[in-house]
């Protein structure tokens, strides 16, 4: 019961860290960066890619061990709807983090990053679409874990 509690916090808490960082990234990104504005992004960025990895090996933990039975996952739609949106916010998330890794060699030299206004549009873009994304994964949890949409399949 304990192990249960424990991975269940730290998915919740990885909930919080990724918002948490994605809201730094969204509030400090601007088109013109300082040395330090730019070393908060790519710390934020890295919590934020600890908190993904984090969410996703205490998810397979609770599918496999701790809540419910794993074919109750298998067979929910909502579940794999969860899945889809999270691979898809994953997958976009990788264009800000291979550009804010990009900068750290001209932080190193103390030289704030530069940014075409395309570069940073697409950067704040793609933030707001990553906290719409795990905006809605809570959403399709709690709707999970309630069993809405296991009777759509049932009534077909």
């Amino acid at each position: 019961m304990w192990a249960s509690a424990i991975v269940a916090y730290f998915h919740y808490l990885s909930i919080g860290v990724i918002f948490a960082s994605l809201a730094i990234e969204f509030f400090t990104l601007k088109e013109e960066l300082t040395v330090k504005e730019a070393w908060r992004i790519v710390l934020a960025d890295s919590a934020y890619g600890i908190g993904a990895i984090v969410i996703l090996a205490t998810g397979v933990l609770r599918v496999l061990y701790f809540a419910k039975d794993t074919a109750y996952y298998m067979n929910q739609p909502v579940f794999w709807a969860k899945i889809t949106v999270y691979l898809i916010v994953g997958t976009v998330s990788l264009y800000p983090t291979i550009s804010f890794l990009k900068w750290i060699k001209s932080l190193l030299e103390e030289k704030a990053p530069e940014m075409t206004i395309n570069q940073y549009k697409r950067l704040k873009n793609i933030i707001v679409f990553e906290l719409i994304g795990f905006s809605i994964i809570p959403l399709l949890a709690s709707m999970m874990a309630r069993g809405i949409g296991t009777n759509y399949l049932s009534s077909i």
